[in-house]
């Protein structure tokens, strides 16, 4: 399994990114994923989830109404668009497969993203 994941940046606050993840080596299309992110000193915490159908997201209450997950099947990739970033979206963003409920233990590098002026 290979998780890349890229797009990250250095952004003003109230600008846009957007993160893509390629995936390899497992049935992309019947499963979950999901992005998380890691700022400095903190937890690894969960960002946005999508069903394999692209019928179910779900966001975190901190990014909801300006992000938007989404996912292309056939080329096995999944995207986070970004958008009105904040400071606080600071943070290495990273994304994984939801197999039982969570996040696979197979992280990717993981791709960095700045807010700041």
């Amino acid at each position: 399994v290979q998780l890349v994941e890229s797009g990250g940046g250095l952004v003003q606050p109230g600008g846009s990114l957007r993160l893509s993840c390629a995936t390899s080596g497992f049935i992309f299309s019947v499963y979950s994923m999901a992005w998380y992110r890691q700022a400095p000193g903190k937890e690894r915490e969960f960002v946005a989830f999508i069903d394999s159908t692209s019928r179910l997201t779900k966001y975190a209450d901190s990014v909801k109404g300006r992000f938007a997950i989404s996912r292309d099947n056939p080329k096995k990739t999944v995207a986070l668009q970004m958008n009105s970033l904040k400071t606080d979206d600071t943070g290495v963003y990273y994304c994984n497969i939801i197999r039982s409920g969570g996040p696979t233990d197979i992280w990717g590098q993981g791709t960095q993203v700045t807010v700041s002026s």
